[in-house]
């Protein structure tokens, strides 16, 4: 009984060690033909972020700044072309900053076109108003007091 047994167990042993082996060389049609497919098809193109192009009324003011500081000649037209771009490296290599990336936030900033913060709230510069003496509280308010809390006057 007991070689009937070493056998079996033999046999169980040696199938489940196979079938593993044996499945991995199974060809299935339906998974290729998806893959093929998946392959086939094109990728979409990268979705572009971030500003694409410069507002006509802000490349306007650019070139008046560049007209005044005598970077640029003729009108502001609006349109970002090749003489505003020449313009603007040439401003900006003249300040010692990069001329690839155009226009550079320095070079708006230094043209007076950057943002406005003379409104802004400054500790150094602000003027507030003196605040009232402690004791000064307007009568109709204080009745106003007493009768809530209670208190006869």
């Amino acid at each position: 009984m007991l070689p009937f047994r070493a056998s079996v167990a033999f046999v169980l042993l040696a199938a489940i060690t196979a079938s593993p082996a044996i499945a991995a060389n199974v060809h299935h049609p339906a998974a290729a033909s998806a893959q093929a497919k998946h392959h086939a098809h094109k990728k979409a193109a990268p979705r572009k972020r971030g500003q694409q192009a410069i507002a006509s009324a802000r490349v306007t003011e650019i070139q008046q700044a560049l007209i005044r500081e005598h970077y640029l000649d003729g009108e502001a037209d609006g349109r970002w072309d090749e003489r505003t771009k020449a313009a603007m490296m040439k401003y900006q290599s003249d300040q010692g900053w990069q001329t690839k990336l155009m226009p550079d936030s320095r070079a708006i900033k230094k043209l007076g076109l950057g943002p406005d913060y003379s409104n802004a709230i400054n500790a150094k510069t602000a003027t507030f108003a003196v605040p009232k003496a402690s004791g000064t509280t307007p009568p109709e308010q204080a009745e106003g007091f007493a009768e809530a809390a209670g208190v006869k006057q």
